[in-house]
């Protein structure tokens, strides 16, 4: 497959595939691309003589053409790049500090924290090594990303305050270059976090599900008691603390709050401009989405396209981060054929030092790849995250969408079938519609620049 065509919004929209080229498009070329492959004009001249003149048709095809010869229509497939072959270089680390929660959600993949294992903290020194360990296998890379992640990693701030020290130390010394983010609940924030977070430039990643009785259905305190009222009072003084910049609340909603579009719109509506809700994935359990609930799910995503759309172009918008598609100038292609790079660039520490591909892939002990002292021991699991890329999946070599989603989640994909290769068709079917909605969105703003 090579082209995508849709109609939303009033608009019909033709996507070449390869080159990631938008075009907007009138009724008959809409009409001609049901049957055009680039090089078939006679075929298509066929199909709609009852439909359009010749004159017309062969107008249309002459401008198909010209889009052919420039790169945006019928693009040459992509190819491996030859850096797939070679030893990849570490990039990024979710360092899980706290292996424990002052919540207890309802859907947590990490058992509310203890991973399927035992609770526990993450000791400076293993802090220390994972530094140590990213910064001798990130080799000439300069630019480095570490993720302080749990359960709750505001449970043990200790060690959180220590590491960012070693980091800053660390850089002095080699020229590395950190990012930092952490990802919280938000309901152990107080003044004094908050400001050591702004002083350190800590990104911030902060949980809250939409409405208040969305949140609390999902996300209570160990008592039982909701979370929410706590919740949303930290995330707004943070948010405000730092200029509504650098963060991102997410939230995740379920089969509990199908209507989606809801939630997200009153966290716009609770002054929060950065937001993130993903679909929650489950194997079971009432919450759990499933293939019946997806007509209601693709009709809240247009939903939400629209108020997105209207609020953006009212001068009163926000942004959501599944709606935020680069049309001009995408991701290289090793990011667009590999995504995350989960198991080769990107790996999660647990309180003990051992190694995961992801902070979602903790606790199966199948993918455990070594640990801090001695690095990664199982090659051959790194080897098949690196080459579990979206040219190698068979059910996405036919997928319009491979360069968006890069293939999905591998942990869900290990979730739902036991193989890297095989994706989790709810999430594809979701993703899919979340780009389209991407799309129109950006080509109606870019309609409106033009005036």
């Amino acid at each position: 497959m090579q082209v995508h065509k849709f109609y939303l919004n009033g608009l019909h929209i033709v996507l070449d595939i390869n080159s990631g080229a938008v075009h907007i498009v009138d009724q008959l070329v809409f009409d001609i691309m049901d049957v055009f492959d680039g090089a078939n004009e006679a075929e298509v001249m066929a199909a709609l003589k009852d439909k359009y003149s010749p004159e017309v048709v062969n107008g249309a095809l002459a401008e198909l053409q010209e889009l052919i010869r420039d790169g945006q229509l019928f693009a040459p497939e992509l190819t491996v790049p030859l850096t797939f072959s070679e030893q990849p270089l570490v990039k990024s680390l979710c360092l899980h500090v706290a292996h424990d929660c002052n919540l207890r959600c309802g859907y947590c993949f990490a058992g509310t924290g203890d991973f399927g294992h035992s609770r526990g903290l993450m000791p400076k020194e293993i802090g220390e090594k994972a530094v140590d360990f990213i910064i001798k296998n990130s080799g000439r890379r300069r630019n480095c990303e570490l993720d302080f992640f749990g359960g709750e990693p505001l449970l043990n701030m200790e060690t959180v305050r220590h590491v960012v020290s070693y980091i800053r130390k660390r850089e002095t010394e080699t020229g590395k270059v950190f990012k930092l983010t952490l990802t919280t609940n938000a309901v152990l924030l107080n003044d004094q976090v908050i400001d050591y977070l702004n002083a350190n430039d800590i990104s911030l990643v902060l949980s809250l599900d939409g409405r208040a009785e969305t949140h609390d259905r999902m996300r209570p305190c160990v008592d039982g008691s909701g979370s929410y009222d706590e919740a949303v009072k930290l995330c707004q003084q943070v948010a405000r603390s730092r200029g509504d910049r650098n963060y991102y609340l997410r939230g995740t909603f379920t089969a509990y709050n199908l209507d989606f579009s809801a939630d997200v719109l009153a966290m716009a509506d609770l002054g929060f401009s950065q937001l993130s809700v993903e679909p929650v994935v489950a194997t079971e359990g009432d919450y759990a989405l499933t293939e019946a609930h997806l007509p209601e799910l693709y009709h809240q995503y247009e939903l939400l396209a629209q108020a997105y759309l209207e609020r953006k172009l009212a001068g009163a918008g926000f942004d959501f981060f599944h709606f935020n598609l680069d049309l001009s100038n995408g991701p290289c292609v090793a990011k667009r054929l590999s995504g995350c790079g989960a198991g080769h660039e990107y790996f999660a520490v647990t309180p003990e030092g051992d190694l995961y591909p992801c902070h979602q892939f903790v606790g199966r002990d199948e993918y455990k790849l070594g640990n801090v002292d001695e690095g990664v021991q199982n090659t051959a699991l790194p080897a098949q995250f690196r080459q579990a890329h979206v040219l190698n999946k068979p059910a996405c070599s036919q997928c319009w969408a491979r360069f968006y989603c890069s293939g999905g989640c591998h942990a869900n994909a290990d979730l739902f079938h036991h193989d890297l290769r095989q994706p989790y068709e709810l999430g594809c079917q979701l993703q899919k519609k979340r780009v389209e909605c991407a799309i129109m969105i950006q080509a109606k703003l870019a309609l409106a620049q033009q005036g």
